[in-house]
This record gives structure tokens, C-alpha cells and sequence, in this order.
């Protein structure tokens, strides 16, 4: 009978994984569609190649190297997911009593890898959209190979992976928690992209000679409002997912609390937005709404699980005002971020780490503030060696005039909406 249960309990812990790994998947759908909102007309195609081929480029790459350097489990190199030699040690370790089901994360670890590479998919697409209209292609791409197959794994690795950073400290004994990535992940590809933006410069028109901020709109709002919609459906695998199992009372009742602390933030977040965009603005600014849904959801992924939902909604509502600032004030620096990245990632991102403190006690500021440190000072620094390299070897920008007529023509030789174009 005991078996019988163990044997239930590993099937709904590994068919769970794999869906909420789905959910975040769909995620990279979101991405692309905000993106591709949020850009001009012209540089659609490029835009949407990028999110497909990135989400491809870091499947491959975090299953030949990333998953061995984050966890010592690469697939190609270690032969971690050997199938049915898998599921007999692990019955073998439960007869054994040595790695009993109580209290334990049961699942397949082909489903772990699947979970985590959704994840390091994600963390490129937050730079994506941050490098817009002006990027080559082939850069970003060659960019991306470095990213997940090296950045995101190392940092990952002084997290998640429990190893310490550089041989001096652990973060998890310092006291850092990150329950499912506000700073392992969006914190991370935050400051890619604002590594990368520095290295870019602005688009063009973007600023004006006497210090005036032009806005430039995006094409497709529908499907901006599209994309924040499957991103904020695909979060609820993204920390849903993050508490490693269901098979048991405990772990069922935090996934649902983590599900409706989730979805408080962003409301709350979106909400707040709109109320900060009406105040500063005189209007209500839908794509300030969108990236106020998007803050509160990357400030309740930091710990989503130990919040009353009141705190919850209160989180995410301040991240939806840190947002709407963050953005002016990249505006003012002359920062040019397309989509609003790096202010939804990065500066909700690091709300969310130093919030944590307030509901686990098992996290300090000390730590979160370490912590937060190191991954951006690391990805980073390391980010602005590979864009300078990048730049150097095969340049990182379109000329000015492929960047005039659209990236669509110049990098991928085709419009997405050609019937606009009057040929």
C-alpha cells in the first residue's frame, strides 16, 4: 500500500512539474506578443524571429552545458536523465528509506530540467525587448548562447544551485531567498539588457537635441494586451511551479496560496498604474497598465508563498508605482527601453528581493541585499565584455539607414503586415 501511494504521489509531482514547465513555456508566447506590440510596424518580423529563436538557442544550450554548470547535471554530459535506470534508483532509494517521500520533492528529473529551462528562456526574453528596433540579429543571437549556456547558469548556480560564489560565500547562508526568481531570473535579465541598451545607444528621434523625450508608439496594442494576458496565465506555472510539488495537503495549499497571492499583485499592480498614469498623465495610459500588471507579478515571484494575500495585493500595488517612475527616469537618463524591460524586471524585480524579509523569516536584508548584488554585478559585467566583444568583432547595431526603413527588410527580408506598405 505504501508503495502504491509513493508511486501515485511521484506521478502527480512529475505530471505537475511538467505542466506548470507548459505554462511558463507559454510564456515565451507572451513575450513575443508584447514585444511585437509595443514596437513599430517595421520592425515586427525581427522581433518575433528573435523570441522564437532565443526560446530555441536556450533549450540547446542550457541542455549541452547549463543544466551541468547550475546543478552538475547536464544531460549530454552527465547522463542525469537516463529514464527507466532513473525511476529504479529512486524506488530503490525509497525501499532504502534513504530518500523517503515525506516531506520531499518527488518528481522525474527529466521534469526538473524541463521546469528550469523554461526559466533560463525567460531571463533572455526580458533583453529582447529591452534592445529593440536597433539590434542585429545574429548579435543578439550570438549573445544569446553566451547568456544561457554561461551567465544565467553561474549565478544560477550561487542560488538554486546552492554552491558558493567563487569558492567564498553561499548566498542561501547568507540568507537570501528567492523563491522563484525575481532576481535569478528577471533581476538577471534585466541587467543583460541594460548592459546591452548602454552599449546600443537610443533609436533614433528617440531624444531630441534640447533634452525632449519623443514617444515613440507602438504598432499593435491589442496584441501588447494579448501578450501581458498569456504572460500573466503563464506565471501561475511560473510560481506555482516553484513549489516543487502537490502530492500532499501541505504543499496543495501553498500552491493555491501562491496562485492567489500571484494574482492579487498583479491586479493590484495593474491598478495602481492606471491610478499613477491618470494622476501624472491626465490619461489612462494602457501601456503603463500592462507593465504595472507585469512589476506586481516579478515582486510577488520573490517569495509568493509566505504573504497574506492583503500583503500580496499591497506589493504588488507599490511595484506598480516603482514601475511607472523607474520608466520616467530611464526616459530622463536617455536609457531607451522599447518595451519598459528594465524597469518591469529589474527595479520590480529588486523590490521583490528586499521585500521577502518581511513575510520569511528565514531570509535577511543583509542577505537579499547581497544577493542582489551579486547577481547584478555578475551578469552584468560579464553582459557588457560579451556586447563590447560583439561590438568589436561584428558590430551590435543596424546602420542608421536599415534602422530608418525597419529591421524587418534589413535582418529577415520580409514585413509582417505587407499589405500597409502601398507596393
Amino acid at each position: 500500500m505504501e508503495n502504491q501511494i509513493f508511486h501515485l504521489q511521484y506521478a502527480m509531482d512529475t505530471f505537475y512539474f511538467l505542466m506548470c514547465g507548459a505554462l511558463v513555456m507559454w510564456m515565451a508566447a507572451g513575450f513575443a506578443m508584447l514585444e511585437a506590440g509595443l514596437v513599430r510596424a517595421k520592425n515586427t518580423t525581427e522581433i518575433l524571429t528573435k523570441n522564437i529563436a532565443l526560446f530555441s538557442t536556450s533549450c540547446i544550450m542550457y541542455l549541452i552545458v547549463g543544466y551541468e554548470i547550475m546543478y552538475d547535471g547536464g544531460i549530454l554530459l552527465s547522463g542525469v536523465l537516463t529514464g527507466e535506470n532513473y525511476v529504479s534508483e529512486t524506488l530503490s532509494a525509497f525501499a532504502s528509506r534513504e530518500n523517503g517521500f515525506e516531506g520531499s520533492s518527488i518528481y522525474s528529473g527529466a521534469s526538473d530540467f524541463f521546469f528550469q529551462v523554461v526559466f533560463v528562456a525567460t531571463a533572455m526574453s526580458i533583453v529582447s525587448g529591452a534592445v529593440a528596433e536597433r539590434m542585429k540579429l545574429w548579435s543578439f543571437l550570438a549573445f544569446a548562447v553566451v547568456m544561457t549556456g554561461f551567465i544565467y547558469p553561474m549565478e544560477g548556480a550561487w542560488t538554486w544551485g546552492e554552491k558558493a560564489v567563487f569558492g567564498l560565500y553561499n548566498l542561501g547562508d547568507l540568507g537570501f531567498s528567492d523563491f522563484a526568481g525575481s532576481g535569478i531570473v528577471h533581476l538577471a535579465g534585466a541587467s543583460a539588457a541594460l548592459a546591452a541598451v548602454l552599449m546600443l545607444g537610443a533609436r533614433r528621434g528617440k531624444y531630441g537635441r534640447n533634452g525632449e523625450i519623443n514617444a515613440i508608439p507602438g504598432a499593435n496594442l491589442p496584441l501588447a494586451t494579448l501578450g501581458t494576458f498569456i504572460l500573466w496565465m503563464g506565471w501561475f506555472g511560473f510560481n506555482g511551479g516553484s513549489v516543487l510539488k502537490l502530492g500532499d495537503i501541505a504543499n496543495a495549499h501553498s500552491v493555491a496560496i501562491v496562485f492567489l497571492n500571484t494574482n492579487a499583485a498583479a491586479a493590484s499592480g495593474l491598478i495602481a498604474a492606471l491610478i499613477m498614469a491618470r494622476l501624472l498623465f491626465g490619461k489612462a495610459d494602457l501601456t503603463m497598465c500592462l507593465n504595472g500588471a507585469l512589476a506586481g507579478l516579478v515582486a510577488i515571484t520573490a517569495e509568493p508563498s509566505t504573504p497574506t494575500p492583503v500583503q500580496a495585493t499591497l506589493f504588488g500595488a507599490i511595484a506598480g508605482i516603482l514601475v511607472i517612475i523607474s520608466i520616467l527616469a530611464l526616459d530622463k537618463m536617455k536609457i531607451d527601453d522599447p518595451v519598459g524591460a528594465i524597469s518591469v524586471h529589474g527595479t520590480a524585480g529588486l523590490f521583490g528581493l528586499l521585500i521577502v524579509p518581511l513575510t520569511n523569516d528565514n531570509s535577511t536584508l543583509p542577505g537579499q541585499l547581497i544577493g542582489a548584488v551579486t547577481i547584478f554585478v555578475w551578469v552584468f559585467g560579464t553582459s557588457l565584455i560579451v556586447w563590447s566583444a560583439l561590438k568589436a568583432i561584428a558590430g551590435i547595431r543596424v546602420s542608421e539607414e536599415e534602422e530608418y526603413k525597419g529591421v524587418d527588410l534589413a535582418e529577415c527580408g520580409m514585413e509582417a503586415y505587407p499589405e500597409f506598405t502601398g507596393k
